[in-house]
């Protein structure tokens, strides 16, 4: 039993590693990328999800591709929203025992079976996050690109919260609690934007995409 439990073992690192060698080569010549996070709960009829429409099909109108978890609710609207445009439309796709179907707006599809495989590639392809409405999924991308940035493991970029109404209760507490504690710095809150407006969202990426050729532009020199 023991020697089948390492076999299995050594097998699940070859997985691994196929879904990290699949997820660099696929998506290597992405270029500039946004990532959209949000709820698979959120429906067509959803002000958010025609927000979240909008903002990638601004987004790709500005030569972002746009990467989405792959399923529906907020997923689908941007994946919607980029390929409208004839953009990058990239749907990294998990497989979960509910809820998670492919939608069929990706031009570029992958799927993994690992999640912390799948948010390696969110991380390392993808110069900023824009976070809509969501649950623990959602949380979960957000706190760690938060932490990421804040430990200088990634480059800086830019995070942004879109909701006022759903997010300013959490930011409401972290300035409450942790900062009050001096758990966390005031340049801290600093990592975060918290926004309604489609048009603020683009600005932040347009100008974080010209402070990071610069950067590209100064390292070759």
């Amino acid at each position: 039993m023991i020697e089948d439990f390492k076999g299995d073992e050594s097998w699940r690192l070859f997985r691994i590693l196929a879904e990290f060698t699949e997820g660099i080569d696929a998506l290597s010549n992405l270029g500039f990328a946004v990532s959209i996070f949000g709820s698979a709960r959120i429906k067509p009829d959803n002000p958010y999800y025609a927000k979240t429409v909008e903002l990638a099909n601004k987004l790709s109108k500005e030569g972002f591709s746009v990467i989405t978890g792959g399923g529906p609710g907020i997923m689908e609207a941007g994946n919607k929203g980029a390929k409208g445009e004839q953009g990058k439309s990239v749907g990294l796709n998990i497989v979960l025992p509910q809820e998670q179907s492919p939608n069929p707006y990706q031009n570029i599809t992958l799927n993994y079976r690992y999640f912390f495989a799948r948010k390696v590639m969110f991380v390392k392809h993808s110069m900023g996050y824009v976070c809509m409405p969501g649950g623990f999924g959602t949380l979960d991308e957000f706190f760690e690109a938060l932490t990421l940035v804040q430990t200088n493991k990634i480059y800086p970029m830019p995070i942004v919260l879109f909701g006022t109404k759903f997010w300013q209760g959490l930011l409401s507490w972290i300035e409450d609690q942790p900062l009050q504690e001096k758990l966390i710095s005031p340049e801290d809150m600093k990592l975060m934007h918290l926004t309604d407006d489609v048009d603020e969202v683009v600005e932040i990426m347009n100008k974080h995409r010209i402070y990071k050729k610069e950067k590209i532009a100064a390292t070759k020199q």
